[in-house]
């Protein structure tokens, strides 16, 4: 297997981001006394030049070299304009920051995210190099463990929990495979793989809310209603990409929403975690779901 050399990106991104624009020098002193240098060895220049070609295929981060100015990200039009990136900028630059300060650690506090560092190497490692990987799961709902061979399309990070979008040794069908304590183990193999070339990971999963895919639910239009006391909540983090607002349905009290999506059970939770500050209108189907859900949870507390 490749030497995995994540923690390196994390940290050369974060420091190029930082600084704006660096030279090679400037970034070998820095690695020296770096938190990742067990060592204080130097970075050989080539060794550098391979993590500049991982960065940009793992995270499509683009790092060049201006002669007079030295390294910069290329790309920060591109990143400035992709949520998704942006997101990966600041939470390396966060996970970089507390692995440099640890005595801060006891002040700042973050959300656990289940056996992320344990398994999100290896499989990002095996994208990276188009390498099946050999994985033994345990779903909740399954009594047996299974050991089969995957073929990693991407990652998806949602509530606090990592996913992996795979096919598997025999079957076309796309799977997701939590990397918590369901993943028990993963093996990177000597087999290479290929996934489609059309194949967008932001385009799939955009008719989703969540990692719940399937054809049991067809995309739609979703309306719900939102008392405006908690507007600005929906304004400032959309809960999913094709959110809009529909201004001629809103009044003084609620704001009305429109999305189109699969309605699936992460949505449904998601739209019944706001209680009554948030009511479905629309279809009618999902609705009646929601109710059909709040009259079964109001039957328990009267019990």
């Amino acid at each position: 297997m490749a030497k995995n050399y994540f923690d390196r990106y994390i940290w050369l991104i974060d420091l190029v981001h930082r600084s704006g624009h660096i030279s090679f020098e400037e970034i070998d002193r820095s690695w020296q006394f770096s938190h990742y240098n067990k060592t204080r060895e130097r970075l050989p220049q080539r060794t550098f030049f391979n993590h500049l070609d991982a960065i940009y295929d793992i995270f499509r981060i683009e790092i060049k070299c201006d002669r007079s100015l030295g390294y910069y990200i290329a790309n920060t039009d591109d990143l400035e304009g992709d949520d998704i990136r942006q997101w990966l900028l600041e939470s390396l630059s966060l996970n970089n920051l507390l692995n440099e300060t640890r005595d801060m650690r006891n002040r700042i506090l973050l959300e656990k995210i289940p056996s992320s560092q344990k398994w999100l190497s290896a499989i990002v490692n095996a994208m990276r190099y188009r390498k099946a990987i050999e994985i033994t799961y345990k779903s909740f709902w399954r009594d047996e463990e299974s050991t089969f061979v995957a073929y990693p399309y991407c990652l998806k990070l949602f509530k606090q929990r990592w996913y992996m979008l795979a096919t598997s040794a025999g079957v076309d069908d796309l799977w997701i495979y939590a990397l918590d304590e369901r993943m028990i183990n993963v093996v990177q193999t000597e087999e290479k793989y290929s996934i489609p070339k059309k194949f967008d990971a932001e385009e799939f999963f955009s008719n989703y809310f969540g990692v719940i895919i399937g054809t049991d639910w067809e995309p739609q239009e979703v309306k719900i209603k939102v008392v405006n006391s908690q507007v600005r909540y929906f304004d400032t983090l959309p809960l999913h990409i094709s959110q809009q607002k529909v201004e001629e349905e809103s009044d003084e009290e609620y704001t009305v929403y429109k999305y189109h999506l699969a309605p699936t059970h992460d949505f449904k939770k998601e739209i019944m975690s706001w209680g009554p500050d948030v009511e479905v209108l629309s279809p009618e189907d999902f609705r009646q779901e929601i109710k059909d859900a709040v009259a079964y949870m109001s039957e328990q507390y009267s019990r």
